[in-house]
């Protein structure tokens, strides 16, 4: 945290700056399945050679939070499900999910399937903290949330400052033994996430706490982390630790020294994020058609 801008303590986010655009864009007519494929060497099939693909997205399901325009709750359920299906995804990180409608889909995708959720939170000015609810009838709680094709184990919050008023968001870890892997989705607050102090800065302890959590070689991570790459162009470039883009290697990097990525949000900001030690096999932005986000897929080699 950085000692000029943040609290000394451990989030309402109002509508997020990087909505605005949305409903404008969504009335314009988004396309509504735009891939892009980017190889990192050969897909080798070899029975001995095992594999995963993971994704992030955020779904934008969260109504009040400026997401009226994304589409119904029906159509990002189809969404969901073609990433598990279609796209292949047997772990997918989702921000501002459902909790009813996250379990919708695990049943119709059926009961190999699971998830680990945990609801957002908000603090007023009197310290009391209650659930954020999705302001969809029958949705249940938002929050973020693992989906798997495989049982998680060892499902653990991770501890990371978060405003004193306002929403708070979080880090989840869980372990997929299948694949003798630790995997970590993250929401981090954006800036001005504090009502009581708008200056203040959480984005570095957060990623600090999410890259400590996820500091084996065996570990995807990343998310929702309302921050755009490190470099020369990002004045925010200091809220980033050592071990991201270095110890592990980010989904669309594409070198040792590459802090680029393709866009994924409507915005035209990298803000979502796949990291691992692991081989890379490819990486894919995939345009769902309703989110401001884009879903990000990592495919890796496990074995």
């Amino acid at each position: 945290m950085h000692p000029a801008t943040s609290p000394p303590g451990s989030g309402h986010m109002g509508i997020p700056w990087r909505r605005v655009a949305v409903a404008a864009v969504a009335l314009l007519g988004l396309a509504t399945a735009v891939t892009a494929i980017q190889a990192y060497g050969p897909d080798r099939s070899a029975a001995s050679t095992r594999a995963l693909t993971l994704a992030t997205w955020n779904m934008c399901g969260v109504r009040q939070w400026g997401c009226a325009a994304t589409g119904s709750w029906a159509e990002k359920r189809t969404q969901l499900g073609g990433l598990a299906t279609r796209a292949g995804a047997r772990v997918i990180f989702l921000q501002e999910t459902c909790g009813a409608e996250l379990e919708s889909v695990r049943r119709r995708l059926g009961g190999s399937w699971h998830t680990a959720f945990r609801a957002y939170s908000e603090r007023d000015a009197a310290g009391r903290t209650a659930p954020v609810r999705c302001d969809t009838p029958g949705a249940g709680t938002a929050g973020f949330a693992i989906l798997s094709a495989y049982p998680l184990s060892a499902v653990t919050t991770v501890a990371s400052q978060q405003p004193t008023v306002g929403v708070r968001r979080g880090i989840l870890c869980a372990t997929v033994a299948a694949h003798e892997l630790r995997v970590c989705t993250a929401h981090l607050s954006p800036r001005h996430s504090d009502a009581a102090h708008p200056a203040w800065e959480f984005r570095d302890d957060q990623l600090k706490a999410l890259a400590h959590a996820a500091d084996t070689r065996r570990t995807v991570y990343g998310g929702d982390l309302n921050v755009n790459p490190p470099g020369s162009r990002n004045p925010f470039s200091w809220v980033w630790p050592s071990g991201p883009y270095t110890d592990q290697r980010e989904c669309d990097q594409t070198s040792a020294s590459s802090r680029a990525g393709r866009d994924t949000h409507v915005s035209g900001h990298k803000f979502d994020y796949l990291f691992t030690g692991l081989p890379r096999v490819r990486c894919s932005v995939r345009d769902t058609g309703k989110s401001d986000h884009y879903a990000l897929l990592l495919r890796v080699r496990t074995g």
